[in-house]
Formats: C-alpha cells, sequence, structure tokens
C-alpha cells in the first residue's frame, strides 16, 4: 500500500477512535485524536504530564500497526507548542524518507494549532533531524579539527568502499592465497559488523561469519591497511561516520558540547539500533532528561546488520530511576482475529514487553493455516487464492506474498509468468537474472547451442585465471574446428584453470552427448558449479538454494530445449531489491522478504513455507537468540495483514523433482511457532492433489519436412 494512502486511512482511523470515547477533559485540541496511551506518551515530561518522572528518560513501546509515527510526530509538535526551542530538537530515525515524513507532520500538527489558538509559539523547525549517518555528517563537520579530521572530508558509498578494500586486499597479495580468502564484499560485512556490534573480529567471525574464522589475523591486517589508506584519502565510509561520532562522545568535554546543542532528543525505531548507535545516545544524555525513545521489541529482525534486541529491552535499567515505559497496544491495522494470533505466537517469546494488540476491527475471518501436499501445491494454492481475492475486489497491489529468503519465491515467480500475474519483488534477488542462476542457465545453453558465444564467453570466465583474452582464444579454437565441444580437450588454458578446465571440458562433452537424459542434467551442473559457486560469490549457501529450486523447475519440462526456451521468451518479471514496475497503468502482485516488508501491510498477506528449517530458517537455530528473532521475524510477517493472513504450510520437499512418485523427499514439520496454543486460532484447510504427468511430459515429434530458414532470413539482406 502506498505510504500516502496508508498514512489518510490510519488518520481516518485515529480519527474514528477518537469520536468513539468518552471526552478526556482539559486535553488540547491537536491531541484530542489520539487515544490515552498515545497522549500520555506525547505529553510526557510537559505541563500535561501528571507523571512523578517529569522529563525523564522515556520508553514507548509501540506495537505493530498501534500509530507509532503519528504519537511521535505529536510527541515532538507537543514539546513545541508548550515552549520548546525546534531548532534544539534532536530527531533520529532509520530512513531519510522517514526523518522527512516526521518533520513534515510535525510542521502540520504546529501550524494547526498555530491557527487555534492566540498563545506564542516559538517560530522555527526542527532542523536537526535525520539518520543517525546524516546527523553524524554534520556534527564531525563541526568537531573536525578536535578529532583530527579535515573538515572536508569526503564520504564513500558501499560501492566504492568494498573497492577501496578491495585494492588493499590485492596489494597484500590477500587474493593470490592458497586457499579461498573472503572475497571484498565479505570482507566489508566483517568490518561493518565488527565496528557496529563493537566487537573484535575474533568474536565477529564466530557469532556472524564462522566460515571465515580461520583468517582472523589477516583481516586485522586487512583492517588497519583499510584504515590507513582511508585517513591518507581523507575519506570515511558509513560505519566511520558513526565510528567517530562514538570517538567524539566519549571525550567527557567534547560530549559536554554535543550534548549541549540539544534539549530533547528522540529516537525512533529503537529496536534496530546496534551497540555503536546505543553507546552514542548514552553518551549524549548519560542522565536520561529529555530521552525518549520508540520502538517495538517483538519488531527487532535485524540481527544480521548488527542490530541488539539487547538494546531496547534494557534501556530503562540504563538510568535511576528507570525509564518510563508507555506500551501502545491498540492496533489500526488489522482484524482482532488476526490479531489474536499474532498476539499468540509472541506470547512465546523468552523475553519482552507485555502487550496484547487490539482492534475495534472485527471479523469472523480467522486467519488460514493451509496445509498442502508439497512446494508445486503451494504455488497452486497462492495463485487461486490471489485470483480469487482479485475477482471480489481486491486489487493486486493490495496482496503480497511475503518470504523467509529471497529463493522461497523461485517456483511462484515461474508460476505468476506463466498466469500473465504481473509483480514486483523487494529483498533477495530476481531469480532467472541472478548472476549464479545465469551461470548455470549458460552452461545448459552452451551445451545445447555450442555456437552461443554469450553463453560460452560468460562460462569460460568463471575458471580460475581466465579473463576475456584467454575465453576469446577458446572460442576461436572451438571455431576453427566447427564447434565440435570435443576440440576443446586440445585447448591449452592458463595453468590456474587446468584442473577445473578438465572437468568442465568432461562436463561439456556428457551434456552434449544424446545418451545423456535431460533428467538429471542440471544435477550434473550444478556439483561442477558448486566449488565455483563458493569462490565466486559471497552468501554461497543462500544462492545454492537458488540453484535447488532451478533444478526443480527443470524437471518439469521434457526437454532441455523446451526449458531453456520457455524460460527466456516468459521469464519471471521481478529483480533485485526493487524490480523494474511493470506499466505504470497495470496492477501487479507483490512479493516481498519479511525483512523487507517491515512498516508495510496489505489487505491480504500470504506467507510461504511455514515450516520447521524454513522459519525458523536452519541457518538460524544455533542458538537461542537466533531461534527468538526468527519466532520475531514470523510475529512481523503475521502483523503486516489488515483484513486476510494465509500461512501456507508444505508437507514435502523435494530434492529431485523427477523423483517426486519416490522417497526423495525430506518430510517438513510445520512451523515450531505454531504451537497447540495458537493452532487454534486458525481456520484449517488441507489442500493436497493427486501428481499428473500432463501433457508437459510428453515431447514432440520430429517432423518428415525440412526447410532451409536460415537461407531465406539471410537472402532478406541481400
Amino acid at each position: 500500500m502506498a505510504a500516502a494512502g496508508r498514512e489518510e486511512r490510519e488518520a481516518r482511523e485515529i480519527e474514528a477512535a477518537r469520536r468513539s470515547e468518552p471526552a478526556a477533559g482539559g486535553v488540547p485540541a491537536h491531541l484530542s485524536g489520539l487515544n490515552p496511551a498515545q497522549r500520555a506518551a506525547a505529553v510526557h515530561g510537559t505541563a500535561e504530564n501528571t507523571d512523578s518522572a517529569g522529563g525523564g528518560p522515556l520508553l514507548i513501546i509501540a506495537g505493530a500497526g498501534s500509530g507509532k509515527t503519528n504519537t511521535l510526530a505529536h510527541r515532538v509538535a507537543h514539546l513545541v507548542l508548550s515552549g520548546a526551542d525546534p531548532g534544539r530538537i534532536l530527531l533520529l530515525t532509520f530512513t531519510r524518507r522517514a526523518a522527512v515524513e516526521m518533520t513534515r507532520r510535525t510542521q502540520r500538527i504546529v501550524a494547526s494549532a498555530r491557527a487555534r489558538s492566540d498563545v506564542p509559539v516559538p517560530q522555527g523547525e526542527v532542523r536537526w533531524s535525520g539518520t543517525f549517518h546524516a546527523i553524524a555528517n554534520r556534527l564531525l563537520r563541526y568537531h573536525a579539527d578536535s578529532i583530527g579530521l579535515d573538515p572536508a572530508f569526503t564520504v564513500l558509498d558501499r560501492a566504492d568502499s568494498a573497492d577501496l578494500l578491495d585494492l588493499q586486499r590485492d596489494a597484500l597479495g590477500m587474493a593470490r592465497k592458497a586457499s579461498r580468502f573472503p572475497r571484498k564484499a565479505t570482507c566489508l560485512a566483517i568490518y561493518s559488523h565488527a565496528v557496529n556490534a563493537q566487537r573484535s573480529v575474533e568474536e565477529t567471525l564466530a557469532k556472524a561469519f564462522p566460515w571465515c574464522e580461520s583468517w582472523a589475523d589477516e583481516l586485522k591486517v586487512l583492517f588497519r591497511a583499510y584504515v590507513d589508506a582511508k585517513q591518507r584519502q581523507s575519506v570515511l565510509d558509513y560505519d566511520d561516520l558513526l565510528l567517530y561520532w562514538h570517538y567524539l562522545m566519549a571525550e567527557a568535554d567534547l560530549a559536554r558540547q554535543v550534548g549541549e546543542r540539544f534539549d530533547h532528543v528522540l529516537v525512533d525505531e529503537y529496536q534496530d539500533t546496534n551497540a555503536l548507535q546505543a553507546s552514542i545516545l548514552l553518551a549524549l544524555r548519560p542522565d536520561g532528561r529529555g530521552l525518549s525513545v520508540v520502538g517495538d521489541d517483538a519488531q527487532s529482525i535485524y540481527a544480521f546488520r548488527a542490530a541488539s534486541v539487547r538494546n531496547i529491552l534494557d534501556f530503562p535499567s540504563h538510568f535511576d530511576p528507570p525509564a518510563r515505559v508507555v506500551t501502545l497496544e491498540q492496533n489500526y491495522r488489522s482484524t482482532q482475529t488476526i490479531l489474536d494470533a499474532c498476539n499468540a505466537v509472541i506470547e512465546g517469546a523468552s523475553e519482552r514487553y507485555s502487550k496484547r494488540l487490539f482492534s475495534r476491527r472485527s471479523s469472523q475471518q480467522r486467519p488460514i493455516l493451509a496445509t498442502v501436499e508439497d512446494e508445486n501445491e503451494q504455488v497452486t494454492y497462492v495463485v487461486e487464492r490471489i485470483l480469487e481475492h482479485r475477482e471480489a475486489g481486491v486489487a493486486l497491489k493490495r496482496q503480497a506474498v511475503l518470504i523467509r529468503t529471497g529463493h522461497h519465491s523461485d517456483l511462484l515467480e515461474v508460476e505468476l509468468g506463466r498466469r500473465n500475474i504481473p509483480f514486483v519483488k523487494f529483498g533477495g534477488l530476481k531469480f532467472l537474472e541472478a548472476a549464479h542462476v545465469k551461470d548455470m542457465l549458460g552452461l545448459l545453453r552452451w551445451a545445447e547451442n555450442p555456437r552461443d558465444e554469450v553463453a560460452a564467453f560468460r562460462v569460460l570466465q568463471l575458471l580460475p585465471g581466465v579473463g576475456p583474452g584467454f575465453a576469446r582464444r577458446a572460442l576461436d579454437h572451438l571455431a576453427s574446428h566447427r564447434h565440435d565441444l570435443r576440440a576443446l580437450v586440445r585447448h591449452r588454458m592458463p595453468a590456474a584453470a587446468a584442473d577445473d578446465w578438465a572437468s568442465l571440458c568432461a562436463l561439456m562433452l556428457r551434456l552434449a552427448d544424446v545418451a545423456t537424459g535431460w533428467h538429471g542434467q542440471v544435477g550434473l551442473v550444478r556439483h561442477w558449479y558448486g566449488p565455483h559457486l563458493e569462490r565466486l560469490y559471497d552468501a554461497a549457501h543462500v544462492r545454492a538454494g537458488d540453484l535447488e529450486q532451478l533444478e526443480q523447475i527443470a524437471a518439469s519440462y521434457p526437454t532441455r530445449e523446451r526449458f531453456l526456451t520457455e524460460l527466456t521468451l516468459d521469464p519471471p518479471d521481478a529483480s533485485g531489491d526493487h524490480a523494474g514496475d511493470p506499466l505504470l497503468d497495470e496492477d501487479y502482485l507483490i512479493l516481498s522478504t519479511i525483512h523487507s516488508a517491515k512498516g508495510q501491510e496489505w489487505d491480504v498477506v500470504y506467507l510461504l513455507n511455514a515450516a520447521d528449517g524454513c522459519m525458523p530458517s536452519d541457518m538460524s537455530t544455533g542458538s537461542p537468540e537466533q531461534i527468538e528473532e526468527e519466532r520475531r521475524l514470523l510475529y512481523v510477517a503475521m502483523t503486516r495483514a489488515r483484513d486476510h493472513l494465509h500461512v501456507i504450510h508444505p508437507l514435502r520437499f523435494w530434492k529431485r523433482q523427477q523423483h517426486r512418485h519416490g522417497d526423495a523427499h525430506v518430510l517438513a514439520p510445520l512451523c515450531r511457532f505454531l504451537g497447540d496454543d495458537v493452532i487454534p486460532l486458525f481456520e484449517r484447510r488441507a489442500c493436497a492433489r493427486p501428481f499428473g504427468d500432463g501433457d508437459a511430459a510428453r515431447a514432440p515429434g520430429r517432423m518428415a519436412t525440412r526447410i532451409d530458414v536460415g537461407t531465406r532470413l539471410r537472402e532478406m539482406w541481400r
């Protein structure tokens, strides 16, 4: 749902809720649209506040859909209307868009109150509003001399940072190690995680990058060289902005100078802060006076970015007396039946702030827990429900399919393409255009057509030591032998590629052999490609899931040619973090990872793969903390739904699609967070269909007549 539409709808529902509540005596007009808990948060520390904590620290626990943004904007506006200097208010958010929206709402509320009152109000606007990084950039330039910075420093984006790090990696000879050294993106991720989580390299590797633990000493050498290079060039990366601010606040005299700039500090989405950000904030307001943070521990889902749920759980105890906690429980988004299920899921958390979301939106429709035979039947179920809701008047844009990991939608993307259902995808990679999937398809395309130089050029450069020049010479050699793949064996490649070259030649000859059946070829390619996937790309374990899905999709086609042709002519239409929109006048479905869906809402939500191993992910069950974050992920996904929620549980996941009549599958137990106390809150549906081969299993026959179309096409241009 578009942000503007959501804001208008939220405003209407809050106003409706206000009219349905008894009038509160003495409530300022600009706060009359808030419910009691929201008003308590807005007036904390001002004349209307009756709490003994006065202007002490405030923690607002804002449940999903509880009007968090509206409440925080009203708190800022009420501070201004109560006499606070807007130029001395600091508002920290996690996106530039959120800062702009918060400031805009605040200005609107203040302007409206001024128009209704003769009471003088401080003029001006909140000038210190932005992300942690943006505010850090401003403060560091003010105090550059004190921390040894050139005030004209420049800031590197992530791509530039990775390139600079890679230059040091190469200069130190780490790219030429005998065993695989982490690539630049992984090195930057390790560096960033260590900085933001305030952990040593060893701790960071053990907790978040265990496959790189053997490189701790080398990585520290690399990071020192990286820091030296940045300082020589007077550049900072994103992490440096926070790190320099942290060290600025570690010096008592400088911390006092920075702190005296502000009377009030407000922080949005506090559950998403990391250790570095929390340390900055506590140094900015050590006694907590004038400090307000808002967030929801139940929506803390970014540990992979070094965010820590401990920041919000431990916030009150950092102060004496402890911070006041105001809890927002009224939900303006979902029906009560959906909230009942959401509440039951999060009540199983081992540690949390107690809250129970409630809504004035009643409904007899409970959320649906659909049990299906396998992933293929899951796709069928979801597509049919999407079309049913569309026929019932729910536009595609108001429906969303949520996934734990990007590759969980691979089968669905192909089916949506077949059904001509347009969609955009947020989070993860576009399936058929992801580099590793294109590598696999390139191998199959080259085997199908040895003259396909585009595919061959890509495949050859997968080998270590093979660049464009060596690839070009190999293709020229193949052309001189009439594109007979057997000639590849006699071509000499660089020594670094010798072993891989022999195995590639063997693979290509096997794929080209008519005696090698189509079913099983993708498995052969995956086996050869596996080591190269780990060498070439970061997060290989995640990308490997895409390749497994590719193998399953391929098994539904009778021939290699049909598989390659149909995917090329009618590919799924999504991409990276944001797929290119279909035509502007079209409706389109939303596909999104749960992480990318946070803060969004839709009328209908479909949650795929509600099975242990997928939710929680089998990659995130190594510690109680990881399991608890997976529970919160499920909660976030469920609370995105306004009217209808479909949670789908495939009973089995096939290891090899062509063996679907055998035992090559894994039974998938229901997500552990949907226990006996939660299941009764769902409507149960069992949806299983008998498997059938269908017409796709029949290969087309050969025609007796032969036409030389190639000659005719060439003659068109004589």
